[in-house]
């Protein structure tokens, strides 16, 4: 059973959901979550997080609903550099945080510069998952991203929302096989991710499982199933 859902959404990201993060707890344990992540946009994703309420998740309570909460941040990468949108003060009273490319925030690269920008986030200490490394405007060597995942420790997302047939980032379906491939070769951990803004989609991980499925990953290298791993990977 599928019991961790660490990417998901408060009414901190806005998206037009109004949760609070005691509406996803509980919707969570209802769906037989027992680790669920908060993981609101960072600032430069318009009316999302603002540093003041990142700092205050540091104060919230562990344990919400009878199931354990961990709460991070979906980070922006803002540059090619691998730059992200909120300070390390910041992070470090966070348990981790997911770094993604939205479209907004940096335009598409080349195949060499969309793979740097999220190599070099994976440097940051507090990033523990890329999120949705499948934007087919964002080619990528997965080659290189496998390699550096491992070299830093980092998880990659298969993203169930990027594989929905109503996905906003292309037909993902090729990138995650190259991407699948390249982890499998190298025994990489994956994490399915629901991207729930709200509580409608925590836990469902339908079009993720099936892609996972077709490419016959391991289970033992599916996180979701494996708390305690998480929690190793996460530090928490």
């Amino acid at each position: 059973m599928y019991v961790c859902d660490m990417h998901t959404h408060s009414i901190a990201s806005g998206h037009g959901t109004s949760s609070t993060i005691a509406d996803m707890a509980k919707a969570a344990a209802a769906k037989g979550i027992q680790v669920l992540g908060i993981t609101d946009h960072g600032p430069a994703t318009m009316a999302a997080g603002t540093a003041s309420y990142f700092r205050s998740l540091a104060h919230a309570p562990r344990i919400r609903a009878g199931i354990r909460v961990c709460y991070g941040a979906e980070v922006n990468i803002v540059d090619f550099s691998g730059n992200i949108d909120l300070s390390d003060e910041v992070l470090d009273g966070l348990d981790y945080a997911i770094a993604s490319i939205h479209h907004p925030n940096l335009k598409p690269g080349s195949i060499t510069a969309n793979t740097l920008a999220y190599t070099q986030a994976m440097k940051h200490s507090r990033v523990r998952i890329i999120g949705h490394p499948d934007d087919t405007r964002y080619p990528l060597d997965y080659e290189l991203l496998a390699d550096a995942a491992k070299e830093y420790g980092v998880v990659l997302e298969v993203n169930n929302s990027s594989l929905s047939p109503d996905g906003y980032r292309g037909d993902t379906r090729p990138n995650y096989r190259k991407m699948l491939s390249a982890c499998r070769k190298r025994s990489l951990p994956v994490i399915m991710a629901s991207d729930s803004h709200g509580p409608a989609h925590i836990g469902d991980f339908t079009y993720a499982l099936r892609m996972l499925r077709e490419m016959d990953y391991p289970e033992e290298l599916i996180l979701n199933g494996h708390p305690e791993k998480i929690r190793e990977i996460l530090g928490i």
